[in-house]
């Protein structure tokens, strides 16, 4: 587990607000986050009701982000705090592996437009030196990556910088289920309320050491849609 010290406000609410524009999907960088499965899970009808849908995202949390995105967010962590930045470039030419291959495209897309907005940014060595990759090309630069390297240089603490990120995401990925299912707008609201404490009372220590991706989510319907790609699985 990184060991992280302790901050002075001030240096809290400049990070914290630079996330929050960095982190709000209209301006500029665009957004994209992957549902892994929801929208035909709904029209299967798996997800009927605001129940089943806080059930999908708790599962989404133990199946997907803890075993992959939170694995990934630790490694850069690591990487960067020791300056071991081969890690981390291998880290970021090999994760689009464990992706589908429109998703891999898109997590490098975002990733790209995220770094053309915060290039300028950091001010750490090793951030700085991964930053000179991306823009010599030597990294593909994905959205957890360039995300989680900044989040380290502006001395947000991983777990702080991991819920966030999560919590972003599901808000965005709830958001779809307004256009093709009943659930209202109000229920959906207060079940995210609900996943602060949920994200709260994660243990980041006993977060996996080494990533892995078979999410039975997204494993289970995959074949049954025709517009969804096959995994690839790095070896």
């Amino acid at each position: 587990m990184v060991k992280h010290t302790t901050h002075t406000d001030s240096t809290n609410l400049k990070s914290l607000s630079r996330f929050l524009q960095i982190l709000d999907g209209s301006f500029p960088s665009g957004m994209f986050v992957h549902s892994f499965g929801l929208e035909p899970h709904i029209l299967k009808a798996h997800v009927n009701n605001i129940d089943d849908l806080k059930v999908y995202f708790k599962n989404l949390l133990i199946d997907q982000y803890s075993k992959m995105e939170f694995v990934c967010v630790q490694k850069v962590y690591e990487a960067l705090e020791k300056e071991k930045l081969d890690w981390l470039k291998k880290l970021d030419n090999e994760y689009g592996a464990y992706l589908t291959f429109e998703y891999a495209k898109a997590s490098r897309d975002i990733g790209q437009n995220y770094f053309a907005q915060i290039e300028t940014l950091p001010k750490k060595k090793s951030v700085k030196t991964y930053f000179n990759l991306i823009k010599t090309k030597s990294c593909p630069a994905n959205e957890i990556v360039v995300l989680s390297a900044l989040a380290y240089d502006l001395d947000i603490a991983m777990e702080n910088f991991i819920v966030m990120w999560t919590k972003k995401n599901l808000i965005n990925i709830a958001s779809t289920t307004l256009k093709i299912s009943r659930i209202q707008p109000s229920q959906i609201q207060k079940m995210l309320f609900e996943f602060d404490e949920i994200l709260e009372s994660i243990d980041f220590k006993k977060i996996n050491k080494k990533i892995t991706n078979f999410n039975p989510l997204f494993e289970e319907v995959i074949f049954a849609h025709k517009n969804l790609e096959p995994k690839m699985f790095a070896t």
